[in-house]
């Protein structure tokens, strides 16, 4: 997954899109998506991000859909919960033979989180898939951010992406071996693949060692840095693209279910 999220932030079709740029679209459209107090503006957010994500940096919709499919599937079990727990307003919904309900209000604020999320991570897409990394690290040093949490932060990331891969390898190699097929077995099985990752992170984490030592590591990594100026028809394309959605944001939009 690491090497597919990179490939395509190197080669999409807003590669040359200054990364500052795209970074302030993508934290501002976060931040006027969960502080909206309707759903029209994150759900607006989630389609305009949705389409430069798919048009303009040119990424296939079948792999965009099953990035976002995790976070949304997450979001739908919380909702559910909001559904039948928030209770106030005329009910819409009872469940046969249960004491629950779906009440207006429970209904109002399931659509609004889901809005939310759903923009959010958009957002958040359209970082991870137009901008790499290194670019993210690099605009952080230049704000003058801590060189140890930056460094802290790269590690971090790269490092999640490997004990993802050791842990699916190590996973598949057990499923062949029939691991997995009564529940006492997969119970062994899953502290099996706990113990040997731990194990794998710590001889990852010394070999990590040892080759920075050997490039003289002076306790400072190295970022790639490369300007790229930011247009005037971009930066004015970008506030009244912001702007507009502020407004949506404000507007005195009444609850969807009355």
């Amino acid at each position: 997954m690491y090497e597919v999220l990179e490939d395509f932030a190197q080669t999409n079709g807003l590669r040359e899109t200054s990364p500052g740029l795209k970074l302030f679209i993508g934290l501002s459209s976060i931040l006027l998506c969960v502080s909206s107090p309707d759903p029209a503006a994150p759900l607006l957010v989630a389609a305009t991000m949705s389409a430069a994500v798919l048009t303009l940096a040119k990424i296939p919709a079948r792999f965009y859909a099953r990035l976002l499919l995790v976070p949304v599937s997450f979001a739908m079990m919380s909702i559910a919960v909001v559904l039948f727990v928030t209770g106030s307003g005329p009910v819409l919904f009872e469940v046969p033979g249960l004491p629950l309900a779906v009440t207006a209000d429970g209904a109002n604020l399931a659509l609004l989180l889901l809005a939310r999320v759903f923009g959010g991570m958009c957002s958040l897409y359209f970082i991870a898939l137009t901008t790499p990394m290194a670019e993210v690290f690099d605009i952080l040093r230049r704000l003058r951010v801590p060189a140890v949490f930056i460094d802290l932060a790269m590690l971090t990331y790269r490092f999640i992406f490997i004990l993802i891969e050791e842990a699916g390898q190590i996973y598949r190699s057990q499923v062949m071996r029939l691991g997995y097929g009564r529940f006492r077995e997969s119970v062994q099985s899953s502290g099996m693949l706990a113990g040997a990752l731990f194990l794998r992170t710590w001889e990852s984490g010394e070999a990590l060692v040892l080759a920075m030592d050997a490039r003289c590591y002076d306790g400072k990594l190295g970022i790639p840095g490369e300007t790229r100026p930011t247009s005037f028809i971009a930066l004015v394309s970008t506030l009244l693209y912001l702007g507009t959605i502020f407004c949506v944001s404000l507007r005195t939009g009444g609850p969807v279910f009355v």
